[in-house]
């Protein structure tokens, strides 16, 4: 099916998404960009806007409802990762199920007419958008971070350095079972004995 690319690429997403929410701490939950300016997203409110925003996307403009809550009953972090994990997985099942003629179809997009294939395309966007917000608060925060798309300055720098792709963890099971002991992520090398931007 030629849209199968839409649905693998949702798939590595998931992971994506709580990967870098697995990098957070609990007392990072509050955290601001700027804590005098309530208008930049705390790290809760960013996992309150994906949990919230994915499941009206799906519903509203895709028609794929998972039949839960979009939050989890105890926002911690941990039960974030556990509640998106669940859900995405049930779109997930969906997506693989739908027949092109479904893709190619037209849904409402704020307004506007669109196909489905195109509104997928917008929301990994979306998700992608803000999953970049939270790992430039990392940053911020002092937080390593591991690759979410190729090597990270804390798994050796850069590409053309040939620093390495080093996930947190290989999987959302074992993401999960690692972050319920404590945290078991995959060990970083740090950014190695060169810069780590092309502008030294």
């Amino acid at each position: 099916m030629k849209y199968d690319f839409l649905v693998d690429t949702y798939e590595t997403e998931r992971l994506k998404i709580v990967s870098v929410w697995s990098e957070f701490r609990d007392d990072d939950l509050p955290v601001r960009p700027n804590d005098s300016d309530p208008r930049g997203r705390s790290v809760h409110e960013q996992m309150v806007h994906q949990c919230v925003s994915e499941d009206l996307w799906f519903r509203n403009m895709l028609g794929i409802d998972v039949g839960a809550p979009p939050l989890p009953r105890q926002e911690s972090r941990l039960e974030f990762i556990k509640r998106y994990a669940e859900d995405s997985g049930k779109r997930l099942s969906s997506l693989r199920e739908k027949e092109e003629s479904w893709w190619e179809g037209e849904t409402s997009f704020f307004g506007i007419k669109r196909s489905r294939a195109w509104v997928m395309t917008r929301r990994l966007t979306h998700s992608s958008h803000h999953r970049g917000q939270q790992m430039a608060m990392l940053r911020m925060i002092g937080h390593d971070i591991h690759s979410n798309y190729g090597p990270t300055a804390d798994t050796g720098g850069l590409m053309q350095n040939n620093a390495p792709t080093l996930y947190a963890y290989s999987d959302l099971e074992t993401l999960i079972r690692g972050e319920e002991k404590g945290g078991e992520k995959s060990e970083l090398p740090g950014p190695g004995s060169k810069p780590v931007t092309e502008r030294p």
